[in-house]
C-alpha cells in the first residue's frame, strides 16, 4: 500500500512538473548535448523521450531530433522504444495511480467516450486506427485507454504499429534537417509524405468510426431481444 502511495505521488509530481517547470528548455539543452556525444546518449535520448511522454509534452520536436542526432535507422529504432515505453508507462499510470486525474481530464471527450463501449471486444483494431488518426491527441490517449478495458498486449502491440508510420517520416524529415538547431525548430520538410499519411490517419478515423458503431448496433440488437423478453416475462 506504501508502494503505490510512492509511486502515485512520483506520477503526480511528474504531471506538474510539465506545468509549472521549464522543461522544454530543459530538454532541448539535453538534446543539444546527445547530439555532441552521440555514442552514449542512445539510453539518455529513450529516457528523455518517456519522461516527455509521461509529462504530456507533444513527442514531435524529439522525434525530429532523434533523426538529426541519431540518423534514419538508428533514429527510428530509438523513437520507436522511446514513444513505445513512454506510452506504455502512461498507459499504466493511467490504469492505476492516476486513474482519477484521468477519468477527469476524459469526462468531457465525446469521441473518447464513444470508443470506450467498444475497446473490450476490438482493443486493438480501434488503438491501431486511433493512433493513426491525427484527431486523437498521442499523449492523452495514452491515459485515456489505461481507464478502459483495452488489453495491454492488444494495446502496446497495436500503439507500436500504428505509431510507425509517423515514426519513420518525422524521423526521416529530422535526419534531412541541416543541423539539430533546425530540426528543433520544427522547420523541416516532409514532403508528399506527409500528405500521405494525412489521407491515411483520415481513412483511419473513418474505420474507427465504423467499427465502433458496428459493435454498438451489435450489441444493441443482442440485448433489446434480451430486454424484450424479460418485459414479457414480467
Amino acid at each position: 500500500m506504501k508502494g503505490r502511495v510512492v509511486w502515485a505521488i512520483a506520477a503526480l509530481l511528474m504531471l506538474a512538473a510539465a506545468w509549472f517547470l521549464p522543461v522544454k528548455p530543459w530538454l532541448g539543452a539535453a538534446l543539444t548535448w546527445a547530439a555532441s556525444h552521440r555514442e552514449p546518449a542512445a539510453l539518455v535520448f529513450i529516457a528523455l523521450y518517456v519522461l516527455a511522454t509521461v509529462c504530456l509534452i507533444p513527442g514531435l520536436i524529439l522525434t525530429l531530433a532523434g533523426g538529426a542526432i541519431f540518423g534514419l535507422a538508428r533514429g527510428v529504432a530509438l523513437v520507436s522504444a522511446g514513444s513505445l515505453l513512454g506510452a506504455s508507462a502512461a498507459f499504466f499510470i493511467g490504469r492505476t495511480f492516476a486513474r482519477k486525474w484521468t477519468q477527469q481530464r476524459i469526462a468531457a471527450w465525446p469521441r473518447f467516450r464513444a470508443l470506450d463501449g467498444a475497446l473490450g471486444e476490438r482493443g486493438f483494431w480501434i488503438v491501431l486506427l486511433t493512433r493513426l488518426s491525427p484527431l486523437f491527441p498521442f499523449n492523452l490517449l495514452n491515459y485515456a485507454y489505461g481507464v478502459t478495458a483495452v488489453r495491454p498486449r492488444d494495446y502496446i502491440a497495436a500503439s507500436w504499429l500504428g505509431m510507425l508510420p509517423a515514426t519513420v517520416l518525422y524521423v526521416y524529415a529530422g535526419s534531412a534537417a541541416a543541423n539539430l538547431a533546425q530540426a528543433l525548430s520544427g522547420r523541416v520538410r516532409t514532403g508528399k509524405s506527409a500528405t500521405v499519411l494525412l489521407v491515411v490517419g483520415l481513412a483511419a478515423t473513418v474505420a474507427v468510426t465504423a467499427l465502433v458503431t458496428r459493435v454498438a448496433r451489435r450489441r444493441l440488437e443482442h440485448e433489446t431481444p434480451h430486454e424484450r423478453g424479460s418485459h414479457e416475462r414480467g
